[in-house]
């Protein structure tokens, strides 16, 4: 009934698919990059050159972004960086085999990738009440697993019938047709952050410890997903033939669905914990939902715990949100989300990088490495867990206000927020 609700509530159907279209160039180029250059001929050391253009220049350009919007709102940020990544997205259809023009054309996509989901959450607060935030987090995180599944599939499916080049192009107009959706709507345009909190400083929403420590823990989820894949891309050719249809996609896809299953199951909990309670539980329990991969069963058991392990990532996700939203000063929220994603990106890219060297020895080092880097990822989250505090909702004050009396008694000491560092 809570789903029902909430889709039920103004403009959450279309931010929620407005999201998810433009956000499926994202789980499309990767693959699409690699299959456009490849059909240009181009090597294989000039493909991970332009596939690591774009995942470095997307880490650096959504919390860049997410600054931005924090000043100046959603609708302008939104449509502008979504006209620029096409550009990039067009300049590597129009030139795949250049060795210049395919990784200044992904450095440009990555660059300027419409920071969608970290503006959706920031408005999440403003289109449902208090009492749905939960429900509407975890339905933000159980959608997003979609796109690990409809991304790889939407090209595999251009790219079998129109080519990998007409991929690109698609990538590009779904990228802009979902920021239009987004940036259409009224919460969106109404959205605007609040004060930008004194104690930010240059660092913003890094300057708060505990949001520090959750992302690098959230960090070491994403090692543990970037392993994962490894391992069950190496299980699948180790195992080709011998009883699982699909190879690794079957596995990746199962997790996802754990992933979707778990999610819908944590929003339809009323939960009394604290949301710095829940975090820290939900990384143990995807930690612990690891442990069987360390066996390397066979294909229906491999199947199965790739289901299990997948069913704790969204629901830690979706509680990171709200712990996100808490910790982040005021007037960085946006930007906050934004170096989640990046922090999560970049543990996945390094586990992949580590995982996929460990693959030539043996699956089970890779299967202790997904483990291990989720693990440590919930021992930091438990360790951290006194510095979970939500940040002041209002600036720091340092002098009165411009419309308050001159005469206004100051705060109590209590109630003054300390600086950070």
């Amino acid at each position: 009934m809570g789903y029902l609700a909430l889709l039920r509530a103004p403009h959450v159907g279309r931010l929620l698919f407005g999201t998810l279209l433009g956000r499926l160039p994202a789980g499309m180029t990767a693959l699409v990059i690699a299959l456009a250059l490849r059909d240009a001929g181009t090597p294989y050391s000039r493909i991970g050159l332009a596939t690591a253009a774009y995942a470095i220049a997307a880490a650096v350009g959504g919390p860049v972004l997410g600054r931005i919007v924090d000043r100046t709102g959603q609708p302008r940020v939104l449509l502008v960086s979504a006209v620029i990544a096409g550009g990039g997205y067009a300049l590597l259809a129009l030139a795949p085999g250049s060795a210049v023009a395919a990784p200044i054309g992904a450095a440009i996509a990555g660059l300027a990738m419409p920071p969608l989901e970290p503006c959706l959450r920031s408005l999440w607060p403003d289109v449902v009440e208090e009492e749905q935030l939960d429900t509407a987090y975890a339905f933000d995180s159980a959608s997003q697993q979609i796109l690990y599944v409809a991304g790889p599939l939407a090209v595999a499916a251009i790219a079998g019938t129109a080519g990998p080049v007409t991929a690109l192009w698609v990538a590009a107009g779904l990228g802009l047709a979902g920021a239009l959706v987004v940036a259409t709507t009224a919460p969106a345009r109404s959205w605007q952050a609040p004060p930008r909190a004194h104690s930010a400083g240059l660092l913003g929403p890094l300057r708060s410890p505990g949001l520090v420590l959750l992302l690098i823990g959230l960090a070491g989820a994403g090692w543990a997903v970037g392993s994962q894949n490894v391992l069950f891309i190496a299980y699948a050719e180790a195992h080709r033939g011998g009883g699982l249809p699909g190879g690794a996609g079957t596995l990746l896809a199962l997790a996802a669905l754990g992933g979707l299953l778990g999610a819908l199951a944590y929003g339809a909990v009323q939960w009394r914990s604290s949301t710095a309670t829940r975090t820290w539980l939900m990384a143990l329990g995807m930690a612990v939902s690891y442990l069987p991969l360390l066996l390397i069963p066979g294909p229906a058991a491999t199947a199965a715990f790739a289901f299990l392990s997948g069913i704790a990532l969204a629901p830690l996700l979706a509680a990171a949100f709200v712990l996100v939203a808490e910790l982040a000063p005021a007037g960085t929220v946006t930007e906050a989300f934004a170096w989640l994603v990046t922090l999560f990106a970049t543990g996945n890219s390094l586990g992949y990088a580590v995982s996929g060297h460990l693959a030539e020895g043996s699956l089970r080092s890779v299967a202790l490495c997904a483990a291990g880097g989720i693990g440590l990822g919930a021992l930091l989250l438990f360790g951290a867990r006194r510095w979970f505090r939500p940040a002041p909702d209002a600036p720091a004050v340092d002098a009165p206000a411009d419309d308050a009396p001159a005469d206004a008694d100051p705060l109590p000491a209590e109630a003054v927020p300390m600086p950070v560092g």
